[in-house]
């Protein structure tokens, strides 16, 4: 990748509190540094030793996450052009087609020859048999045709509408009799499935597919009878996905997320792609309509829609994918007492997917909704899927009479239907729902449960990393605090106060709340641990994240790098942090790891001038070192003080930090560099990769508690 300018953040961190702090030497370009990590993404699926149906997968995922930068960032990158966006928008452009091309040439000249190898055939329409073409037609014929709206762009009609990352096929149709021409388009139904299954001349145990773009393409002429098809062109387009509405105090929130939703279906395009051998007039034609620029068209030459290829990553196929893994049941679970007295007997730190998100957190719930002495639940809800049973319990719970109150984000971007649609689901049952404001996202994963008990009022809470969605709990790495811990029930007793009612100031404890004081806590952290470096203490900074941006933290991490504080900076995503600049970053390296499971807990580590790792302070929490989420969302961070829990931890920073399969490291020039294990040696740490390690030792783990209760 070329060097990354220290191009000014165009909005989420003003530009002056770069300037302000001092780091213009260090800042990467928030953008440019998430192209970084979608390039590492696709690294995934050119890497070899990644099961081939997981290839696939990563394939599918470097497009998806490719749609949502589009839609999320290039409207407001493309606003107000001019100096340093516009040279910003062309060097994305740079960055970007060669791994367009790259994806596009190993699909073809690999993973199809690949997959076909094992069995798996994906044909194009000149690839297909007579007989195979044949079935095709009438699988358009019973099954696509009537899902389909052929139009004409004609003056004497209205535009067209084109929905956001629709896939269509134009033509130019011809009149031959009347000797007229005029534009056509035939949109490709989403709702359908985008590889067509074929079975002629298909051996046994074998499977062909087509695009489903194609079978509409060589059909088309079935729509139109008695006009001649030119010219077919395959495009998609992508629209913008920040809404921007007026603020009317008389118009409630939910009328505003509605409101949302519905413009977004119009909002302007900001991307046009183009299948190879466009029609130059038609391609003219729709980049004048949309009022694009040359950088926002892009002509592919592979497929149009990558994200087609999740139906075939998904194809059950064992030996080409993973070997499947089930959570476990945590051990203190595992017996016949009531969750809450195993936790008056001591704090439980779950780590999701190797620890069950289904029998630990959401067991949880689903014992106080249930338990006669339970009194109150209380929740914070950010994405929930369709499939959630925690809404269901909190509904039996408001059934029930127990008092529930849920904090649901309805603006939680492309989950606000869903998040709509359960809040009212609770409102029916009885439940208190509240939604944040238009200034703040309530973004915190905290959940308490509120008891009466013989020895009087008791809480349990938890705090997590991660959403209550079960779904994404088996994909995602997340840290989970189960307690009854006075000092911590106290504070998030004292938080669902503030949410669900109204105050001007908060006083916590034990918690770190955004957007409060947790900035300024995390800066004093940091600050804390470069004076015990100079004072000659142990100093050590070990931080886990999705994404750093932040710029106030940045600045305090260059000012402890400077006392010589040893910082290690483990950050999935974007990282707006130079490391190893002399003078200024030079004790700081940033690493990413990207695998199996995609990386989303929030650790941090201070050794808080103590020689032990496990006397050190650490915490576990919601928010990334994003401007946004320290200053406009409503985050938390708590404190593990449980020296079992904190062993945890340590162990899997250690192992993030060990990690030469999964983890890419940055150079100072900003570049990241993927770690191999050395081919000689005998030392097998990191060589298996942080999460087949955490697996094994998990199922080891399980073995062990076994055998002993076996004994």
């Amino acid at each position: 990748m070329d060097e990354q300018p220290s191009t000014n953040p165009p909005d989420d961190a003003p530009a002056v509190a770069v300037q302000e702090a001092g780091i213009d030497s260090v800042w990467i370009n928030r953008d440019l540094s998430w192209l970084a990590f979608n390039q590492r993404v696709l690294a995934e699926a050119l890497d070899e030793r990644t099961p081939l149906l997981e290839r696939v997968k990563f394939l599918a995922i470097f497009s998806a996450n490719l749609d949502e930068f589009f839609m999320k960032r290039m409207a407001v990158l493309r606003e107000n052009q001019g100096g340093h966006r516009t040279q910003l928008l062309e060097q994305m452009r740079k960055v970007l087609e060669p791994m367009l091309h790259q994806q596009s040439e190993y699909f073809t000249g690999e993973l199809v020859p690949a997959l076909s190898r094992r069995g798996i055939h994906l044909k194009r329409w000149d690839e297909l048999t007579d007989s195979q073409r044949r079935e095709a037609g009438v699988l358009f014929d019973t099954q696509v045709s009537a899902a389909l709206t052929p139009i004409v762009i004609h003056p004497t009609q209205p535009f067209p509408f084109f929905s956001n990352l629709s896939l269509s096929v134009a033509f130019v149709l011809h009149d031959d009799s009347a000797g007229h021409t005029v534009d056509a388009r035939v949109k490709v139904p989403a709702e359908l499935r985008q590889w067509v299954r074929l079975s002629a001349d298909v051996a046994a145990g074998e499977q062909l597919y087509t695009p489903l773009h194609e079978l509409v393409r060589e059909n088309a002429y079935k729509l139109y009878p008695g006009m001649r098809l030119s010219a077919p062109t395959l495009f998609r387009v992508t629209r913008d996905a920040e809404v921007e509405l007026d603020e009317d105090e008389e118009q409630s929130m939910r009328e505003l997320v509605r409101e949302q939703i519905r413009q977004r279906r119009y909002e302007p395009v900001v991307r046009l792609e183009f299948a190879a051998n466009a029609d130059p007039r038609l391609r003219q034609l729709l980049q004048q309509r949309f009022d694009l620029a040359d950088r926002d068209v892009y002509e592919l030459p592979g497929e149009t829609d990558y994200t087609s290829l999740f139906e075939i990553a998904a194809l059950e196929c064992p030996d080409l994918h993973d070997t499947p893994w089930t959570p476990v049941v945590p051990k203190r679970l595992e017996t016949d007492e009531s969750i809450f007295e195993t936790l008056r007997r001591g704090d439980l730190l779950v780590h999701h997917p190797y620890e069950s998100f289904d029998e630990s957190v959401e067991q949880f719930i689903s014992a106080a909704a249930d338990d006669p002495g339970t009194l109150a639940i209380k929740m914070t809800v950010y994405r929930v899927g369709d499939d959630t049973p925690f809404v269901r319990s909190l509904i039996r719970a408001a059934e029930a009479g127990k008092q529930v109150a849920c904090v649901i984000e309805l603006k939680a971007r492309f989950d606000e239907k869903r998040n709509l649609h359960w809040a009212g689901e609770l409102e029916r049952a009885g439940a208190h729902v509240t939604v944040s404001g238009t200034k703040l996202k309530t973004h915190a994963k905290v959940a308490l449960v509120v008891r009466q008990e013989p020895s009087g009022v008791r809480s349990y809470a938890h705090i997590g990393t991660g959403n209550y969605h079960v779904r994404t709990a088996r994909l995602y790495t997340d840290i989970g605090l189960l307690t009854c811990d006075p000092s911590l029930t106290a504070d998030i007793s004292k938080l669902f106060h503030h949410l669900t009612g109204r105050s001007k100031s908060l006083d916590f404890e034990t918690l770190l709340v955004a957007p409060g004081g947790m900035r300024q806590r995390f800066v004093e952290l940091i600050a804390r641990e470069a004076a015990n470096q100079r004072a000659g203490r142990p100093a050590r900074i070990i931080a886990q994240m999705n994404q750093l941006e932040d710029p106030a933290i940045i600045a305090a991490l260059c000012d402890a790098s400077r006392a010589g504080v040893s910082i290690d900076l483990i950050v999935r995503g974007l990282c707006c942090l130079r490391p190893g600049v002399e003078g200024v970053s030079d004790t700081i390296r940033v690493r990413s790891v990207i695998g199996r499971f995609l990386e989303h807990s929030r650790i941090f580590y201070f050794a808080a001038g103590s020689h032990d790792p496990l006397d050190g302070d650490f915490l576990i929490g919601s928010a990334d070192w994003m401007y946004r989420n320290l200053s406009r969302r409503v985050e938390v961070a708590a404190p593990v003080t449980a020296r079992e829990g904190r062993a945890r931890l340590w162990e899997i920073l250690e192992l993030l930090l060990s990690d030469q399969r999964q983890a890419w490291q940055m150079n100072s020039d900003g570049v990241y560099v993927q770690l191999r294990p050395p081919i000689d040696t005998e030392e097998r740490s990191g060589t298996d990769g942080t999460h087949q390690t955490l697996i094994e030792r998990t199922q080891s783990r399980l073995s062990r508690e076994y055998a002993d209760d076996v004994g």
